[in-house]
């Protein structure tokens, strides 16, 4: 059985460092920042672990639907989004993934641009 990403980065407690240094790049963004205002950061770090955690092959579990429910009122626009994979790959990085490996895992989220991505959105 194949070992997944998730579980040859450390798992949970891997997974939770890269999110909170992600955070870190997303809240000192000039595109993406502004979303994260008057956000319970804690709370978030929380939910996206989780999320990645299941990108990553972990044990967590995220719906499309649930996905689309939180986002789909943030008008997000692929620039944004794009934004958001060159800081998510950044945090990656900085916690010693392979390149080859962020590709995966960078792919896993973008399976998910066309639920995040508002269709209005530019």
């Amino acid at each position: 059985m194949a070992t997944s990403l998730y579980e040859k980065y450390g798992g949970f407690k891997t997974v939770s460092r890269v999110v909170i240094t992600f955070y870190e790049l997303v809240l000192d963004s000039d595109l993406v920042g502004h979303h994260f205002e008057d956000i319970d950061m804690p709370r978030l770090i929380d939910h996206q672990t989780k999320f990645m955690s299941s990108l990553l092959g972990g044990p967590a579990s995220y719906g499309d639907e649930r996905l689309r429910a939180v986002h789909h009122h943030l008008n997000i626009s692929h620039a944004e989004f794009d934004e958001i994979g060159a800081l998510l790959r950044e945090a990656l990085l900085l916690h010693g993934m392979d390149e080859g490996d962020i590709d995966i895992a960078l792919q896993a989220v973008e399976t998910k641009r066309g639920v995040i991505v508002a269709r209005s959105a530019a």
